[in-house]
């Protein structure tokens, strides 16, 4: 782009400017007056450009001076980016608290990474000057965590001659670590970190469809609606509802390497208590702090609300350049309704056409462009990665109707809706197994009947249906009563209940059962349809239906959550192996009370 140039501020509507910039271009970075305000130019009329500021413009005025700065807005990419905790604009919040307090002062310019910092730089093997460098191929790298070794590649704009490659050695961010001559004989001189435009997908090989699930822990995640790595999943959900702990549930203990926590316009209560709360978790797969994989952007609901809407595109860039290092990444974005509402407000100033409840008709391609940047892909590189996201949504009144959540539905792949009926009646998590949804139950029992068992899909199926059963039978009651059923249809009624106790409700507080493993999973819900179908033959031979639902063994399986570990599955079976026994044994007596009746 060309090089920095000086306008003028003509007009001021809020976080919108009118200014004079000759040569502005659309996307382009500005600083605006003697605040140094960052801005975005977001349309052109002629010589006339409209910005977008990222940060308050009280106290600017007509005629001050605003500097084009020749790049769009960007993000830096290499390593220090995990343990960060970002603003909407990469902006380290921990440096500014250390440099201005509590307060962020307007105009800030601060690094997003630590120039002085040194890395020790591991070249690749076999690379020598001379050889021909593609894009996104691999230089070295730099171990950025214990558990996390940040590879070094070549931006996806270079490519060329490789003329010269650091040794092994400490480098800062600034030092060369490579030279590479393109095919106009520009040479391109290398760091340890580089940029990219944070609205402009980074690109890669070819996208590949997902081959396995995001395992979380979560039995009503993982067993019931699967989200598959690379998949684009959505948690909607009123206040109150419990969205914020699924989506720290899911940061804690799902399978990914890298999680990218985007706090979108949350409320500074919640954002504070995630930032404290996130490094003092503990890994469950490493043993080490939970932030030696973990990024967090913190936008909250007081700050400037255009930089709530870059926020998810700054989560989003960081999450891809992961990726292309063959990572899977986990992005969560809490909320993608305030990253809407941000849409909507910006689009109010600039007096586009409103639609539905006021958000501007291009609504949903913009939540389709955001979302479709997940996916599985084969990088530049020929390494496999992945980009998980998961949006909350937070509809007004638990409206799904409403258009984000209608956007979101038709966009997405997994559905996470939450109840407040639910949530009030403290089950937790509080997902609605009537409203949600996964399109990729085909492609998870693949790798369930794999890794786990063959009949994970025949009994999620025979669970859901008992589920949607029990939602008939309940209207029943409502109405005339439970002697209006039959014995067979209270049983039913019981053994709903045992699923939702025993198997969907989860305590994200309980050490024992905040996480649950795949096979822990499947082998409660085993033997809870164990229960029920051989309950359903003892009601047909008479057994009373309250003698069985008062049995000493419900409540222990009720309590068989908490009470074995994920790694101890053997105990668990043995303790299955118990209840079917005693069930054998009650189905033997009641047949020969039968046999004697008769």
């Amino acid at each position: 782009m060309s090089e920095a140039r000086v306008g003028r501020i003509i007009e001021i509507n809020g976080p919108i400017l009118r200014i004079n910039l000759a040569g502005a271009r659309n996307g382009e970075q500005v600083r605006i007056g003697s605040l140094d305000i960052v801005g975005e130019i977001i349309a052109l009329e002629g010589d006339i450009a409209i910005v977008q500021a990222y940060e308050s413009t009280e106290g600017l005025r007509p005629g001050e001076t605003v500097n084009g700065l020749g790049r769009p807005l960007t993000v830096e990419l290499g390593p220090g980016l995990l343990q960060g905790i970002f603003d909407g604009m990469q902006r380290p919040l921990t440096e500014i608290a250390r440099v201005a307090g509590d307060n962020i002062p307007r105009g800030l310019a601060i690094d997003s990474l630590d120039r002085k910092r040194e890395w020790t730089f591991l070249p690749c093997d076999g690379l020598e000057p001379g050889d021909t460098i593609g894009v996104g191929e691999l230089l070295g790298t730099v171990q950025e965590t214990e558990t996390i070794e940040h590879r070094i590649m070549v931006p996806p704009n270079v490519q060329g001659e490789l003329i010269d490659l650091a040794h092994v050695g400490e480098y800062t961010l600034e030092d060369t670590i490579a030279q590479i001559r393109d095919k106009n004989d520009q040479v391109h001189k290398l760091k340890l970190y580089h940029r990219w435009p944070v609205r402009i997908p980074r690109p890669y090989s070819r996208r590949d469809h997902g081959v396995e699930p995001l395992i979380t822990g979560q039995r009503i995640l993982d067993t019931f609606f699967p989200l598959l790595k690379g998949g684009k999943g959505a948690v909607p959900g009123p206040f109150g509802a419990g969205k914020t702990m699924v989506q720290q549930q899911v940061a804690r203990w799902s399978n990914a390497d890298i999680v990218i926590y985007v706090g979108c316009g949350e409320r500074g209560n919640e954002m504070v208590d995630v930032l404290e709360s996130f490094p003092q978790l503990q890994d469950p797969n490493t043993g080490r702090g939970m932030m030696e994989r973990t990024l967090l952007v913190a936008n909250t609901s007081n700050m400037p609300v255009v930089a709530r809407e870059a926020s998810v595109y700054v989560g989003m860039t960081i999450a891809e350049y992961f990726r292309d290092q063959g990572h899977d990444v986990v992005m969560l974005a809490d909320s993608t309704s305030r990253w809407a509402e941000a849409l909507r407000e910006v689009a109010g100033r600039l007096g586009h056409m409103p639609v539905e409840e006021g958000y501007p008709a291009y609504l949903g391609s913009r939540l389709a462009a955001v979302y479709e940047r997940a996916g599985r892909v084969q990088t530049l590189a020929g390494e496999r990665g992945s980009v998980t996201l998961i949006g909350a949504v937070s509809p007004p009144g638990g409206d799904f109707s409403e258009p984000v959540t209608s956007h979101t539905k038709e966009i997405i792949q997994t559905f996470w809706a939450l109840s407040k009926e639910l949530a009030d009646a403290r089950h937790y998590p509080s997902v609605d197994w009537v409203d949600s949804f996964s399109q990729d139950v085909s492609i998870a029992a693949g790798w369930w009947a794999e890794n786990i068992n063959g009949h994970w899909d025949k009994r999620r199926e025979e669970a859901l249906g008992l589920l949607a059963r029990d939602a008939e039978l309940s209207r029943i009651v409502n109405l005339v009563g439970p002697e209006a059923l039959s014995h067979e249809q209270q049983w039913e009624l019981e053994g709903a209940a045992l699923i939702k106790e025993a198997v969907l409700q989860q305590s994200a507080l309980d050490d024992v059962d905040s996480y649950c493993s795949p096979r822990k999973q499947f082998e409660l819900l085993e033997l809870v349809m164990q229960v029920f179908d051989r309950g359903k033959k003892l009601i047909e031979l008479g057994a009373p239906v309250q003698e069985l639902a008062e049995h000493p063994l419900m409540a222990r399986i009720r309590r068989a959550k908490s009470t074995w570990r994920s790694d101890e599955t053997d105990d668990l079976a043995e303790f299955a192996t118990e209840v079917y026994e005693t069930l054998a044994a009650l189905h033997s007596e009641y047949a020969s009370s039968q046999e004697a009746a008769s």
